[in-house]
């Protein structure tokens, strides 16, 4: 074994550098016999310490190597080859009109929008009900999508649609939540304690679900949809939640059921039979239309305490807009808002209405990250943000631009510290529902408008960041508005009729 070792180190040895020395001839026609191999053999004969079976297996080793040989140079050549019509392919493009260059660039825009890690489709739905009156759907994992939402892997965003007059059955779930009635009128019930108390909610009302309390929905109007966005804070599962269904059936399927029998009859003193007709009864699905009387019947009692309930609905509209114009208003509902029911989560609902042809101002968030969702109704425009995680293979900038369509039902995250911009289309405006989360001492940054950063910088730390005057800097990003601007078509136009600024 030890001869054989010392034969196989010996060969390869001597292949090695043969092979080394003879790459540069690799293209070039081959004789009709190597003549290191011939050199090989005649080396493998002539070892004196060799019986006849190591010489032997020697020339085998000898003819294997020159195998080696040949298929690297086979190698180089197709590398060869494939470089010469790579440089024929560039020469050729280099002859393409220029509408054929933009065309590819709008293709690569387009591909970087399909990829985009913060960009969310139809398809990024999981649709975890579907009936004939209605669908559940759930968001994946931000994670799945892309490593950098690592921040916001804990939270899940679901989407409640219910036909006019349906139910959706009683559950609970293994997290805390917030519903964010976006269109329809809804009538919801909550378990609290020994009771269950029901209330009526409009658009813009929001309502607090503790983790483990039983929920049901009803769709309350005879003719619109219902349409209810879900946060959820999982506080068991990290990134998953649970829906379980206790009153049921076969569908949806009672989590009791998941129990033995023996358990079932001792924990509810009924026997087997009258507990199987029980659980057998129930299949329409979890949502499922329901008479109107059912609908009246389920309607929050009238009572006589002139202040409500403590649990009623908060309606994000019943607060002043935190900005507003005749390009936008934007609404914020935060964790200081005690009758918000959000204390304790660290958690902001915003609303934005921006107008058509209209713009928000470029900006970034210093601590939230925002969880964007583009809402029911005529809503159509893009989004823009600036990222420096991702790169792009057109251009060699810090920071590559993330864009993004926006339409009813797109999800597009934006991370703290990240500016961004979003811009209504001119035939409509554009609503978007936000969940901020981390948005405890929050600021929002502009760079344009009244108050921004950049004016709001000494005017020595200006002229030199800029190596520009500080009265020039200041004249371009001052305006007067705040916020929500004209968009980018307005300008366009301004400039078409010779009215651009200076």
């Amino acid at each position: 074994m030890a001869m054989k070792g010392k034969l196989c180190l010996a060969i390869f040895l001597f292949f090695l550098l043969a092979l080394c020395s003879n790459l540069a001839m690799a293209t070039e026609k081959k004789v009709v016999e190597d003549p290191e191999l011939k050199t090989c053999k005649h080396q493998c004969k002539q070892q004196r310490e060799y019986s006849e079976d190591d010489k032997r297996i020697c020339m085998q080793m000898c003819d294997k190597y020159r195998e080696m040989k040949q298929k690297r140079e086979k190698q180089i050549e197709e590398e060869i080859r494939r470089k010469k019509e790579h440089e024929m392919e560039e020469k050729g493009n280099h002859h393409h009109h220029h509408s054929e260059e933009e065309e590819e660039e709008e293709e690569e825009e387009e591909k970087e929008e399909k990829e985009n890690p913060y960009v969310f489709e139809d398809n990024d739905f999981d649709t975890r009900v579907d009936t004939e009156d209605g669908r559940e759907c759930v968001l994946q994992k931000f994670t799945k999508k892309s490593k950098f939402l690592q921040g916001i892997q804990n939270f899940r965003l679901a989407i409640l649609e219910a036909n006019p007059r349906s139910f959706v059955s009683p559950r609970h779930f293994d997290s805390e939540a917030v519903f964010v009635d976006v269109k329809g009128r809804a009538t919801i019930g909550l378990v609290i304690e020994d009771k269950t108390e029901r209330f009526n909610l409009e658009p813009g009302d929001i309502m607090r679900i503790p983790a483990g309390t039983p929920v049901y929905v009803v769709n309350r109007d005879a003719n619109e949809k219902l349409f209810i966005a879900q946060f959820h804070l999982p506080v068991s599962t990290p990134g998953n939640f649970e829906a379980f269904f206790g009153p049921g059936g076969k569908d949806p399927e009672s989590v009791l059921k998941a129990f033995s029998w023996d358990v079932l009859e001792a924990a509810l003193q009924t026997p087997r039979g009258r507990l199987e007709g029980l659980f057998s009864k129930q299949k329409k699905g979890s949502i499922f239309k329901i008479s109107n009387e059912h609908v009246q019947a389920l309607a929050p009692q009238t009572g006589f305490w002139p202040f409500g309930s403590s649990r009623d609905p908060f309606n994000i509209f019943s607060k002043s807009p935190t900005f507003s114009n005749q390009y936008g208003r934007l609404f914020e509902v935060g964790p200081d808002d005690k009758k918000s029911g959000l204390q304790g989560l660290n958690f902001m609902l915003t609303f934005a209405n921006i107008t058509k042809g209209s713009m928000s101002t470029l900006h970034y968030n210093s601590h939230a990250t925002k969880i964007a969702l583009v809402i029911e109704g005529d809503g159509e425009g893009r989004f823009e943000m600036a990222c420096p995680h991702v790169s792009s293979s057109k251009s060699h900038s810090s920071y590559h631009k993330i864009s993004a369509r926006l339409r009813t039902g797109v999800v597009f995250v934006v991370p703290a510290g990240h500016p961004f911009v979003t811009i209504a289309s001119k035939k409509s405006n554009l609503l978007i529902l936000c969940f901020e989360v981390n948005a405890r001492g929050n600021k929002k940054l502009n760079f344009a408008g009244k108050r921004n950063i950049v004016s709001a910088l000494d005017k020595n730390a200006k002229e030199l960041a800029f190596n520009y005057p500080a009265e020039k800097v200041d004249e371009i990003f001052n305006r007067d508005e705040q916020f929500f601007f004209p968009g980018p078509y307005t300008f366009e136009e301004s400039e078409d009729s010779g009215r651009a600024y200076a």
